[in-house]
């Protein structure tokens, strides 16, 4: 157990390698209550979330997700996050809403290590009309691997209906959840929100199924490094740019074509042009990882670029990385990373490095 983000966390139960290739192969719980969980609503804040974020969220449907970035006026990246829009008039959503018929109503999910930040970033930056609960008093787990939509539907008929970023209201043991199915392992799975004073005896019921054990932060880190999911903090940070993370999908077209979030014309001129470094992903030739904080360096030894996340990777067998550095090199398809003064020969790969099994 480690101490995180104002929490206790586990980071191993039985060995991360172990915890790993179970949540591949079967599924896993992971208690990730430390995340930020939000509810913004009130008139208009379609266009006030619009006006902080490069997402479309005007033609966003209830109960449906989107990925999206909050940035700064440079259009640094403050925190990725996840967004479904609500419906406020549904008895069914969990969250206490005071708001009117109509209004528009978000849930967010927020790093939490940046929660914080971004609620004194949002709270700045909304209406005075906008309210924004912070639901510090719900914990939130996620169950990921192919095995967990046979798990979760036994104890909760009806999840196996939802479909890659859906979610919706259902209801164990008198304790009302919102479930979505979602993750951040690139494997199949659910995140599920429940109230704090019901998580210990429904992480025991989903323990008690035979597809699932508990997993903890080590292999959730290894396994969306090999998913190819960038980690705020690590591969994400204001000094980087959507266009440059290679997170480009997340500038829906509307808003590329009309701009109005912080950082656009930057943002804009950059994908046009193509930016100075972009992330990548490798895979290290051998058997040794190279870490966070390795350079990415030129045939000159001239150091070019960095490594943001890196460590063995279970399912493909071999050291990978995500690294920032020029695009020309990275097209080369051949790299030197440089750790501790020893030199790694590397090659450039697509990512994600094992692929995605969302049921969409």
């Amino acid at each position: 157990m480690v101490p995180f983000a104002g929490y206790t966390m586990p980071v191993q139960y039985e060995g991360i390698m172990a915890e790993h290739l179970w949540t591949r192969e079967s599924a896993g719980l992971f208690d990730v209550s430390h995340m930020g969980q939000l509810v913004i609503h009130g008139p208009h804040a379609t266009a006030a979330l619009e006006a902080l974020l490069p997402g479309d969220l005007r033609i966003l449907k209830p109960a449906k997700m989107r990925y999206s970035l909050l940035l700064d006026e440079q259009g640094g990246i403050l925190d990725d996050l996840m967004v479904t829009r609500l419906d406020a008039a549904d008895p069914g959503v969990p969250f206490p809403m005071d708001a009117a018929a109509g209004e528009d109503a978000f849930y967010m999910v927020a790093n939490g290590a940046t929660k914080y930040d971004d609620i004194g970033h949002l709270r700045e930056h909304l209406a005075d009309e906008i309210t924004l609960n912070h639901l510090d008093d719900r914990a939130l787990l996620a169950l990921q691997g192919p095995k967990a939509v046979d798990a979760l539907d036994r104890i909760l008929p009806g999840v196996a209906a939802l479909t890659f970023m859906t979610a919706g209201a259902f209801e164990w043991n008198g304790h009302k959840l919102w479930i979505s199915r979602s993750g951040y392992t690139g494997e199949d799975g659910y995140e599920i929100s429940l109230p704090e004073d019901a998580a210990t005896a429904f992480a025991d019921a989903i323990c008690a199924e035979p597809e699932v054990k508990p997993i903890g932060l080590g292999a959730r880190d290894s396994l969306r490094l090999e998913a190819g999911l960038p980690l705020y903090g690590h591969d994400l940070s204001p000094d980087t740019t959507p266009v440059a993370a290679d997170l480009g999908f997340a500038l829906s077209k509307r808003r590329r074509e009309e701009g109005g979030f912080p950082g656009a014309e930057r943002i804009l001129a950059e994908r046009a042009a193509g930016p100075q470094l972009k992330r990548i992903g490798v895979i290290v030739e051998g058997r040794q990882p190279v870490r966070e904080g390795a350079e990415v360096v030129d045939a000159d030894g001239n150091v070019v670029g960095h490594v943001t996340s890196g460590g063995f990777a279970p399912s493909v067998q071999a050291p990978i990385a995500m690294a920032y550095c020029p695009p020309a090199l990275a097209e080369s398809g051949a790299i030197t990373l440089r750790q501790r003064g020893k030199l790694h020969p590397a090659r450039v790969v697509p990512m994600p490095f094992v692929p995605h099994r969302y049921v969409r």
